[in-house]
Order: C-alpha cells, then structure tokens, then sequence
C-alpha cells in the first residue's frame, strides 16, 4: 500500500502528499487515497487547527518529532504535501508500511 503514496526527495527532506479528513470522528492515518496518503483528524478546518492537528496525527502516528514535519502546501485544501525533514524517502515508506499493511 505504502508503494502507492507518491513519495518526493527534494534537498530539503521528502514531500509526503496527504488527502485531509477534518471532522471526522477520530485522529489517524486510513490508508492511501490517489497517490497520497490519507489522514483524518477531529478538529475543523478553522484558523489553521486542523493543519496543526495534520501535523501532530502524523508525527504520533509515524513516530517522528512535529518539528520534522512542515505543511509546505494545500494550506486551505483537502490535498496538502507536508515537507518531511531528517528522514530518506525509503525510510518513510517503510514508517507507513508498518502502519498501513497492504
């Protein structure tokens, strides 16, 4: 499944697309949704609290520190690509392959 996400190495880290799911009833990673990875947080999409609670599921879920993760697009839009710091590509592959088993 984590073959699908369509993972970018840049200078700066890896661009992790990710399809948002505000409001919805919990916080986690769902799986992949077209080429990117689908993750659904409780808060709303108001003053930027949904973008900052995006950045806390992912950091939990993955195990990385919030400070790695920095949304670099889609500020105001349901497809957003987070950069993704002190990390290889293959390594986040692996991350969300043993959280999303095929």
């Amino acid at each position: 499944m984590s073959d699908d996400i369509n993972l970018r190495s840049t200078d700066g880290g890896v661009l992790l697309p990710v399809h948002a799911q505000p409001k919805a009833s919990r916080n986690g990673i769902v799986g992949v949704h077209d080429g990117g990875l689908k993750v659904s947080v409780t808060q709303a999409p108001e003053k930027g609290k949904a973008n900052t609670a995006f950045i806390k599921t992912l950091a939990k879920s993955l195990g990385l520190r919030k400070s790695q993760i920095q949304l670099v697009s889609g500020e105001t839009n349901r497809s957003k690509t987070f950069l993704i710091t002190d990390i290889t590509a293959e390594e986040l592959r692996s991350l969300i392959a043993s959280i999303c088993p095929d």
